[in-house]
């Protein structure tokens, strides 16, 4: 008997490799799934404006890298002590607005030189509701725990969403002719929207994007979502919160999610990289001190041999902390 409904995912026609810097942006789960990517030392970018989770957002951050926005203290809200920026997410926030600033502006340049060459870009939506900020209108990224009665809720519309994302997508593909968008919506649940109103939110989130997926570029969409509620379906695979997938979640979806947009021979590499970063979290023992050199000569050797067939791939973290273990 079959006690569970799986379903088949068509691989992608277009797939990523060692050589295709990939862009990730959007909800947490953006985050989780990018950092598969980053485990393997692949190239990647995860949120360079911090995660954002409805598609106005997403679009802002998008625009602010592209256009080369350079942000001023103007640009700063004050609150509570500390300077933040209502198009960034909470770790860009600091009781020194030259830091804050510092901190975005580079990151923001860092992401524009990394879109420039980027082949795939990844854009998780979360929820369809946005909280605009009373004294000027803007659809905030975060609210950073300011005060509710600050801002006014709203709940996007399909058409608004599809017009805005199909400008965006025209632009994308004038400035990139080269860069593949594939959308997914987040699994994971907002639920200070409420039962209905996060389905409401998800529903809009999937018109829009099944309207989208018609668009002349022609986007991809990855079912993380349906992995999550169709095929698993069950609270052991959400965190304590039961919001969340859980690590055993993301990795089933890391599974199928490498099967579409990954050949083989990239997963066979990704394999070893992933055996040799999660090496250096290894903990030793100092009393063995043969056993310790004869395993980081191991692994310096597992290095070179990776670095001799993919170039591209930066293990010199952790070549580095094989060395110092010889020290």
């Amino acid at each position: 008997m079959e006690l569970r409904t799986t379903f088949n995912i068509e691989p992608s026609r277009d797939k990523i490799s060692y050589n295709d810097p990939v862009m990730f942006i959007g909800s947490c789960f953006a985050s989780s799934i990018g950092s598969q990517m980053e485990m393997g030392r692949m190239q990647v970018m995860i949120n360079p404006a911090g995660a954002v989770f409805n598609p106005v957002s997403v679009c802002n951050t998008i625009d602010t890298i592209t256009s080369g926005k350079e942000f001023v203290q103007d640009d700063l809200y004050y609150h509570d002590g500390t300077y933040l920026s209502f198009y960034h997410y909470t770790d860009f926030s600091s009781d020194d607005p030259v830091k804050v600033l510092g901190k975005i502006n580079n990151k923001s340049k860092e992401a524009l030189a990394f879109l420039k060459n980027a082949r795939f870009l990844f854009i998780t939506l979360g929820t369809a509701r946005v909280y605009r900020w009373k004294k000027t209108g803007l659809i905030v990224s975060n609210c950073h725990k300011i005060p509710s009665d600050h801002f006014e809720p709203e709940l996007l519309t399909v058409n608004e969403v599809v017009a805005l994302w199909a400008k965006q997508l025209d632009k994308l593909h004038s400035l990139f002719p080269q860069l593949k968008v594939v959308f997914t919506i987040s699994p994971v649940r907002h639920w200070k929207d409420g039962a209905h109103g996060n389905q409401v939110s998800k529903s809009v989130l999937f018109l829009a994007v099944e309207e989208l997926l018609n668009h002349p570029v022609s986007p991809q969409y990855f079912p993380a979502y349906e992995m999550v509620m169709d095929d698993l379906r069950d609270y052991r695979f959400y965190n304590d919160d039961m919001l969340h997938p859980s690590i055993t979640a993301i990795n089933y979806i890391w599974d199928a999610f490498s099967g579409c947009f990954m050949e083989n021979k990239t997963m066979n590499i990704w394999n070893e990289v992933v055996k040799i970063t999660k090496a250096c979290t290894h903990r030793l023992n100092a009393g063995s001190g043969f056993k310790i050199n004869s395993f980081a000569e191991r692994m310096l050797q597992q290095i070179s041999d990776i670095e001799g067939k993919v170039p591209v791939i930066d293990l010199s973290h952790e070549r580095n902390y094989f060395l110092n273990l010889l020290k």
